[in-house]
């Protein structure tokens, strides 16, 4: 594979980063700014993200997996409180199952984040709160799955952010619902889909090739994610580096600062690598090999997103431990990312069972 962006590529990756730099919170406090969040929204949906992967007229979306990474990659820089992930892994999974994708925003996972429902409870990640009341589930069908809707509760109701309330609270959220940071993010709608919750307008089939080679596409999209925040947090931790002093000094001047930030450089800059391949493998190679590569990029971006937000946090002091530090946002958004189509141990535990043909373990 050839991982250099083509001249488009590379316009869009300059594009949304702008987008997402000019529209994006720079403050904690911006989480809080309607007027902003709507037009963040607007251009993202006016740009045609949202559609990258919905049909291109003959069964083919209209962008690849590297696109998506690279919008996803963008947003993610800039903790971007606008709904994308969701809205796209929406619109594969109806192109996939033959359906009409365009008034779908989300779709719902199980408790433990790692596969779609067939019935409930359960939650819609990244969803557009102010488009969509259902979200897809899966609905056995023989051998594979048919798509189907499931209704989720009201926005207010179960919007388990609740920037406001989460002011002078410790970047370190309980759990809800069972839910491993879900809670937590604080730029991604999260809404819950009840127990029994209804399911209706069942339409196309999905076999199980399909929603590995969209769970592909989920694993590149996280991933993808984890990289801009990653990127997005050492930059703004370079930044306070070189403008904190301390004995009269910047403290990036510090070479105990320069081996942790250099250290997380590497961290982020190897993530970018393995997922550029993930982002590849999407649409050029078979479902399983495009999952296994997925996989081995999530396990290594989860693992090196916590270790590169909490040297953030270091290196910030005092401070980065306060809500008004934005480093804390950047840690939310990469606890849910992290979680989202399984953690580092699961996809090691995948990969073990269907590379090395280990059911239950290694002994």
């Amino acid at each position: 594979m050839d991982t250099r962006d083509t001249p488009e590529q590379a316009e869009l990756r300059r594009a949304a980063r702008r987008l997402a730099r000019e529209l994006g919170p720079a403050t904690v406090a911006d989480l809080e700014d309607d007027t902003r969040t709507k037009r963040l929204a607007a251009a993202v949906r006016d740009a045609g993200w949202l559609e990258l992967r919905q049909d291109a007229g003959d069964g083919t979306p209209l962008a690849t997996g590297v696109e998506c990474a690279i919008v996803a990659d963008a947003l993610g820089g800039a903790v971007a409180d606008v709904a994308f992930t969701g809205p796209v892994l929406a619109a594969d999974l109806a192109r996939r199952a033959g359906a009409n994708g365009a008034d779908h925003a989300a779709v719902a996972f199980s408790d433990s984040l790692t596969e779609p429902v067939t019935r409930g409870p359960g939650f819609a990640i990244d969803a557009a709160a102010e488009q969509v009341d259902v979200a897809y589930v899966l609905v056995p069908d023989g051998d594979g799955f048919r798509l189907a809707e499931g209704h989720l509760d009201p926005p207010n109701a179960s919007n388990l952010q609740n920037r406001a309330g989460q002011r002078g609270r410790s970047a370190h959220a309980e759990n809800i619902g069972g839910v491993c940071g879900a809670s937590t993010d604080l730029t991604r709608e999260v809404r819950r889909l009840p127990a029994g919750a209804p399911v209706g307008e069942v339409a196309g089939h999905l076999t199980q090739d399909d929603l590995t080679a969209w769970t592909a596409l989920g694993l590149a999209l996280t991933s993808a994610d984890l990289v801009g925040v990653m990127r997005g947090v050492l930059d703004v931790t370079v930044a306070y580096a070189s403008e904190r002093r301390q004995f009269g000094v910047p403290v990036g001047s510090f070479q105990a600062v320069q081996h942790l930030l250099a250290d997380a450089r590497c961290l982020m800059e190897g993530s970018l690598s393995i997922t550029l391949h993930a982002s590849w493998a999407v649409d050029e190679l078979a479902p399983d090999d495009a999952a296994a590569a997925g996989r081995v990029a999530k396990a290594y971006c989860a693992r090196a997103a916590r270790t590169v937000c909490e040297t953030a946090v270091q290196v910030h002091g005092g401070i980065g431990n306060t809500w008004d530090c934005i480093v804390n946002v950047y840690l939310r958004r990469a606890l849910l990312s992290s979680q989202w189509f399984g953690d580092d141990g699961e996809q090691l535990y995948q990969l073990q069972h269907t590379r090395l043909g280990v059911p239950n373990g290694l002994s």
